[in-house]
This record gives structure tokens, sequence and C-alpha cells, in this order.
């Protein structure tokens, strides 16, 4: 009976061991997979900024380029 008691014990322990590494592994994995997740939706808004910053600076000179040449035929005119 003390045998049995002492393997049983044992093996708790060694499941409980088991146990936690394996939660321990879950949450390092879940935090990594939430790491990635935020990076790349970092990435992602930057690409959409860098974006618009290229069209504004597109629209911005083509709207500059058109009211030139209108002041210059006005004033040429």
């Amino acid at each position: 009976m003390k045998q049995s008691l002492a393997e049983f014990e044992r093996a708790m322990a060694r499941e409980l061991s088991l146990d936690r590494h394996r939660r321990d592994s879950l949450r390092r994995t879940a935090e990594q997979r939430t790491r990635k997740r935020q990076v790349e939706r970092r990435h992602k808004r930057g690409s959409v900024r860098f974006v618009l910053l290229v069209l504004t600076l597109i629209l911005t000179a083509a709207i500059v380029t058109v009211v030139m040449f209108r002041t210059l035929y006005l004033l040429l005119g």
C-alpha cells in the first residue's frame, strides 16, 4: 500500500510538472502570436500612412502647379 501511494504521489507530481510546462508553453505561444499581430498591424498602418503622405504631396504639387500657371496667365495676359 505504501509503495502504491508513493508511486501515485510521484505520478501526480510528474503530471503537475507536465501540466505546468504545457501551460507555460501555451502562454508563450499566445504572447508570441499577440506580438506578431501587433507588429503586422503597426506595419499595415505605417504603409497606409505612407501612401496617404505620398498622395498628399502629389496633390499639393499638382495644386501649386495649377495655381502658379493660372497666376502667370493672369499676370502676363
